[in-house]
C-alpha cells in the first residue's frame, strides 16, 4: 500500500530527528519547521523556541542576520553570500547548488566555538526551491589541534632558523622545507631560490646528486651511502638511522671546503618517514691545522732521519733500514747489496779550501748519489766523509755497475772555490752482498774493507767483497 503524503512527512520528520548531526530545515518563507535534538545539544536552543520563527539567527548571532539556509532559499548569488563568508565558503563538492562553510561562533559557550556547516536547497516536483536545509558539526577540536600544529610547526620554524648551525629540512617528497640563515651564509644560496624546490643538490654540487638527506628519506644503507661518500661516513651514533660524515666540496670559495655533516630521518606520530633533517659545520680551518700537523710531525719525523748537510738519511735510520732489509732476505731468500764510498783525499781540500767547500763536495757527491740510485735503493751519510748505498733485491753484480757508474759520475764533477779555482775529487766504493746468516755489522764490515782495498788500489775505483770474507 503506497506510503501517504503525511506518512512521508512523518518519517522525514522521524528521520531528522535521529540525525546526530544537527539539522535545520527552513521553508520558502524563512520559518523553521526542523530543528532536531543534535541541533538544540550544539545550540543550546530548544526546538520549542525554533520551530515556526523566523528568529533562527538567535541560536548563531548577538544581532539579526540570515544564516546559510536562508541565503539559499533567497538564491543568493555567491558575491551576496561572500557578504557574510568571505574567504570562508565554497561550493559543495556533494550536493549540486550547494555551498559549505566554515567560522568561528565566538557567542557559543565561553570561548566560542568553530562551526562546519553546509545549506542546501529543498524542492519541490516542480523544481522549485520550497525551503532549505543546513547541517552544523562543531569542529572546535579539529580546528584548535591545527592551530597547535601550526604554533608547533612556526616554534620549530623558529629553532631551525634562530640556530647558528647550518639546517635545511626536507619533506617526503625531497623538496626543501627548511633552509636556515646559517645554511643561506655557509652554501651561498638564498632560502627563496630553494624552499619548495628539490634543487637543494645545486648548493653542493656540480651536477643532480643526492644529498645525505636525499640518502635517508630514501631510506637506504650502508653500501649506498658508501657509494657517495667513499669510507668518509659513519652512522650516527646519536640518532637511530642517521649518518654523519666529512667531505671536501671543491666548489664552495676559492679553495673549496671541508664540510661536517649529520642528517636524520623525521618521524610521524606512526613512526614513518616523512622527511629528513641534515646540519652542516665549515670545518676548514680545523682540516687545514690538522694537515699542518700531519706536515710538521712528517718534517720532524724526515729531519731526525735524515742529514742536515747533504740531505740523505742519517746513520741512525741507516740501522733501521738495515735490519729491516736483512730480516726480509733472510725470509725470502732475496739478494741484498751494500755500497761504502768513501771520499779520496778528503782532509786535503778541507785543509786546502776550507771546510765550506769541503761541504760542498759532500753535497756534491749526495746529488751524483741520488741521481743514480735507483727507486728502490736508500743512500746515507754514514759519518764524515763516508756514505752508504742499500740496495734490495741486488746481488753484487748488478751493484757493482751501479757502483762504477757513480764513481765515473763524480769524477767529472767540477767546483769552483770563491776564489775560482776548480775543485775535483773522486770516491772510492766497497761492495758487499749480504750471506745467509750474517749480521747486519758483519756485512757493513766486509763493504768498508772492500771500499779500503779500492783506495789501496789507487783509489777513484770499485772493489767488490768475495763472499766468505
Amino acid at each position: 500500500m503506497p506510503r501517504t503524503t503525511e506518512g512521508n512527512i512523518i518519517a522525514l520528520a522521524q528521520l531528522l530527528e535521529g540525525n546526530p548531526v544537527a539539522t535545520i530545515v527552513v521553508d520558502a518563507e524563512h520559518r523553521v519547521t526542523h530543528w532536531n535534538r543534535a541541533c538544540e545539544i550544539l545550540t543550546g536552543v530548544s526546538a520549542d523556541q525554533m520551530i515556526g520563527s523566523r528568529e533562527q539567527w538567535r541560536a548563531f548571532y548577538l544581532e539579526p542576520r540570515p544564516i546559510l539556509a536562508d541565503l539559499i532559499v533567497d538564491q543568493a548569488v555567491e558575491s551576496a553570500i561572500a557578504t557574510f563568508y568571505e574567504g570562508k565558503f565554497k561550493h559543495s563538492e556533494l550536493i549540486d547548488g550547494g555551498w559549505e562553510a566554515e567560522d568561528f561562533f565566538p557567542a557559543f559557550g565561553e570561548r566560542g566555538r568553530w562551526l562546519y556547516f553546509t545549506a542546501a536547497a529543498i524542492r519541490n516536483a516542480d523544481g522549485e526551491i520550497v525551503g532549505a536545509i543546513e547541517t552544523l558539526q562543531d569542529v572546535t577540536a579539529r580546528k584548535q589541534a591545527e592551530a597547535a600544529l601550526q604554533e608547533s610547526t612556526a616554534f620549530l620554524s623558529q629553532i631551525v632558523d634562530g640556530s647558528s648551525v647550518a639546517t635545511l629540512v626536507i619533506n617526503s617528497e625531497h623538496r626543501v622545507t627548511h633552509w636556515n640563515h646559517a645554511c643561506e651564509v655557509l652554501t651561498g644560496m638564498p632560502a627563496d631560490a630553494l624552499i619548495g624546490t628539490d634543487l637543494q643538490w645545486q648548493a653542493f654540487y656540480a651536477a643532480r646528486r643526492p644529498i645525505m638527506a636525499d640518502l635517508i628519506l630514501d631510506g637506504v644503507g650502508d653500501i649506498e651511502v658508501d657509494h657517495l661518500y667513499h669510507d668518509r661516513f659513519r652512522p650516527s651514533a646519536l640518532i637511530q638511522g642517521g649518518y654523519e660524515a666529512e667531505d671536501f666540496f671543491p666548489h664552495f670559495g676559492v679553495d673549496g671546503r671541508w664540510l661536517f655533516f649529520t642528517a636524520a630521518p623525521l618521524r610521524n606520530a606512526a613512526g614513518q618517514v616523512v622527511g629528513a633533517i641534515e646540519t652542516l659545520q665549515d670545518v676548514s680551518e680545523r682540516r687545514r691545522a690538522e694537515e699542518a700537523l700531519r706536515e710538521s710531525e712528517e718534517r720532524y719525523r724526515m729531519l731526525s732521519l735524515t742529514d742536515s748537510l747533504t740531505g740523505l738519511f742519517n746513520s741512525r735510520h741507516l740501522h733501521d733500514c738495515l735490519s729491516a732489509e736483512v730480516a726480509r732476505s733472510s725470509r725470502y731468500g732475496h739478494p741484498l747489496s751494500l755500497l761504502v764510498l768513501d771520499c779520496d783525499n778528503f782532509k786535503r781540500i778541507n785543509d786546502g779550501f776550507g771546510h765550506l767547500e769541503g761541504d760542498r763536495v759532500l753535497q756534491a757527491l749526495a746529488a751524483v748519489i741520488l741521481h743514480c740510485q735507483r727507486r728502490s735503493d736508500s743512500s746515507f751519510r754514514y759519518g764524515g766523509e763516508e756514505f752508504v748505498v742499500l740496495m734490495p733485491e741486488t746481488t753484487s753484480g748488478a751493484a757493482e755497475v751501479l757502483a762504477e757508474r757513480l764513481c765515473a759520475t763524480f769524477a767529472e764533477q767540477v767546483l769552483h772555490s770563491a776564489a775560482g779555482e776548480e775543485i775535483r775529487c773522486t770516491v772510492s766504493i766497497g761492495v758487499a752482498q749480504w750471506q745467509g746468516g750474517e749480521s747486519e755489522s758483519a756485512l757493513v764490515r766486509r763493504a768498508d774493507a772492500a771500499c779500503y782495498r779500492a783506495k789501496a788500489l789507487g783509489k777513484n775505483q770499485v772493489a767488490v767483497a768475495a763472499f766468505g770474507n
